[in-house]
Protein backbone atom coordinates (compact mmCIF):
# COMPACT_ATOMS: atom_id res chain seq x y z
CA UNK A 1 0.00 0.00 0.00
CA UNK A 2 2.81 2.09 0.25
CA UNK A 3 4.72 1.92 -2.26
CA UNK A 4 1.17 2.33 -4.29
CA UNK A 5 1.00 5.70 -2.53
CA UNK A 6 4.55 6.88 -3.22
CA UNK A 7 4.10 5.61 -7.18
CA UNK A 8 0.69 7.52 -6.98
CA UNK A 9 2.42 10.96 -5.42
CA UNK A 10 5.92 10.57 -7.94
CA UNK A 11 3.55 10.58 -10.62
CA UNK A 12 1.51 13.58 -9.21
CA UNK A 13 4.32 15.81 -9.01
CA UNK A 14 5.59 14.46 -12.22
CA UNK A 15 3.04 15.72 -13.87
CA UNK A 16 2.44 18.74 -11.72
CA UNK A 17 6.44 19.67 -12.66
CA UNK A 18 5.57 18.89 -16.39
CA UNK A 19 2.52 21.58 -16.65
CA UNK A 20 4.47 24.33 -15.02
CA UNK A 21 7.15 23.76 -17.45
CA UNK A 22 4.55 23.85 -20.57
CA UNK A 23 2.91 26.61 -18.80
CA UNK A 24 6.29 28.64 -18.03
CA UNK A 25 7.07 29.34 -21.46
CA UNK A 26 3.97 31.46 -22.18
CA UNK A 27 4.74 34.06 -19.70
CA UNK A 28 5.44 37.30 -21.41
CA UNK A 29 8.65 39.19 -20.39
CA UNK A 30 8.89 42.87 -20.08
CA UNK A 31 10.45 45.32 -22.00
CA UNK A 32 13.53 45.99 -20.10
CA UNK A 33 14.11 41.73 -19.76
CA UNK A 34 13.86 41.56 -23.41
CA UNK A 35 16.41 44.39 -23.67
CA UNK A 36 18.35 42.94 -21.14
CA UNK A 37 18.43 39.78 -22.91
CA UNK A 38 19.02 41.27 -26.39
CA UNK A 39 22.16 43.32 -24.70
CA UNK A 40 23.93 40.21 -22.97
CA UNK A 41 23.84 38.28 -27.22
CA UNK A 42 24.97 41.46 -28.39
CA UNK A 43 28.20 41.08 -26.12
CA UNK A 44 29.88 39.33 -29.40
CA UNK A 45 29.86 42.12 -31.09
CA UNK A 46 32.11 44.33 -28.48
CA UNK A 47 29.96 47.49 -29.04
CA UNK A 48 31.17 50.60 -27.54
CA UNK A 49 30.14 52.97 -25.27
CA UNK A 50 28.61 55.27 -27.65
CA UNK A 51 26.44 51.99 -29.76
CA UNK A 52 25.66 49.92 -26.25
CA UNK A 53 23.32 53.70 -25.36
CA UNK A 54 21.87 53.87 -28.92
CA UNK A 55 21.34 50.21 -29.26
CA UNK A 56 19.33 49.56 -26.05
CA UNK A 57 17.36 52.64 -26.92
CA UNK A 58 16.55 50.87 -30.32
CA UNK A 59 15.92 47.70 -28.64
CA UNK A 60 13.73 49.57 -26.15
CA UNK A 61 11.85 51.33 -28.63
CA UNK A 62 11.27 48.37 -30.89
CA UNK A 63 10.04 46.39 -27.55
CA UNK A 64 7.66 48.76 -26.63
CA UNK A 65 6.31 49.30 -30.04
CA UNK A 66 5.65 45.47 -30.25
CA UNK A 67 4.09 45.29 -26.92
CA UNK A 68 1.51 47.92 -28.01
CA UNK A 69 0.72 45.65 -31.08
CA UNK A 70 0.32 42.52 -29.28
CA UNK A 71 -2.36 44.10 -26.62
CA UNK A 72 -4.12 45.49 -29.78
CA UNK A 73 -3.88 42.03 -31.13
CA UNK A 74 -5.44 40.84 -27.95
CA UNK A 75 -7.82 43.11 -27.86
CA UNK A 76 -9.21 41.89 -30.95
CA UNK A 77 -8.07 44.78 -33.06
CA UNK A 78 -6.84 43.71 -36.58
CA UNK A 79 -6.24 40.48 -38.84
CA UNK A 80 -3.46 37.97 -38.41
CA UNK A 81 -2.17 39.02 -42.04
CA UNK A 82 -2.72 42.75 -40.74
CA UNK A 83 -0.51 42.20 -37.58
CA UNK A 84 2.29 40.01 -39.55
CA UNK A 85 2.48 43.32 -42.15
CA UNK A 86 2.91 45.92 -39.12
CA UNK A 87 5.53 43.68 -37.47
CA UNK A 88 7.42 42.76 -40.36
CA UNK A 89 7.33 46.90 -40.39
CA UNK A 90 8.41 46.94 -37.38
CA UNK A 91 11.32 44.80 -37.67
CA UNK A 92 12.15 46.57 -40.76
CA UNK A 93 12.65 49.87 -38.41
CA UNK A 94 14.40 48.65 -36.06
CA UNK A 95 16.98 47.14 -38.69
CA UNK A 96 17.14 50.51 -40.29
CA UNK A 97 18.13 52.09 -37.45
CA UNK A 98 20.80 49.48 -36.06
CA UNK A 99 22.25 49.59 -39.63
CA UNK A 100 23.14 53.31 -38.36
CA UNK A 101 24.75 52.16 -35.55
CA UNK A 102 26.60 48.65 -36.16
CA UNK A 103 29.35 48.50 -38.28
CA UNK A 104 29.11 46.54 -41.54
CA UNK A 105 30.48 43.32 -39.61
CA UNK A 106 28.75 44.02 -36.64
CA UNK A 107 25.52 44.26 -38.27
CA UNK A 108 25.97 40.93 -40.65
CA UNK A 109 26.54 38.94 -37.56
CA UNK A 110 23.58 40.47 -35.89
CA UNK A 111 21.22 39.42 -38.74
CA UNK A 112 23.22 35.71 -39.64
CA UNK A 113 23.62 34.51 -36.37
CA UNK A 114 22.08 36.51 -33.42
CA UNK A 115 18.76 37.59 -34.60
CA UNK A 116 18.19 33.90 -35.75
CA UNK A 117 19.22 32.51 -32.79
CA UNK A 118 16.65 34.78 -30.92
CA UNK A 119 13.56 34.00 -32.75
CA UNK A 120 11.39 31.56 -30.44
CA UNK A 121 11.70 28.03 -31.55
CA UNK A 122 7.85 26.00 -31.62
CA UNK A 123 7.43 23.17 -30.27
CA UNK A 124 6.94 19.89 -31.84
CA UNK A 125 9.48 19.61 -34.34
CA UNK A 126 8.32 22.42 -36.89
CA UNK A 127 5.40 20.10 -38.32
CA UNK A 128 2.96 22.07 -38.76
CA UNK A 129 -0.64 21.68 -40.95
CA UNK A 130 -0.82 18.29 -39.81
CA UNK A 131 1.96 16.75 -41.75
CA UNK A 132 1.49 13.28 -40.37
CA UNK A 133 -1.00 11.17 -42.12
CA UNK A 134 -4.08 9.32 -40.41
CA UNK A 135 -5.04 6.40 -40.64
Amino acid sequence: MKKLFFLLAAVMLTGAMAVKAQGGGMQRRSVEENVKIVMEKLADLKLDKDQTVKTDTAFTQYYKAREVMFEEMRGGGGDRTQMREKMTKLNDDRDEKLKKIFTEAQYKKWKDEIEPAMRPQRPGGGQRGGGGQRK
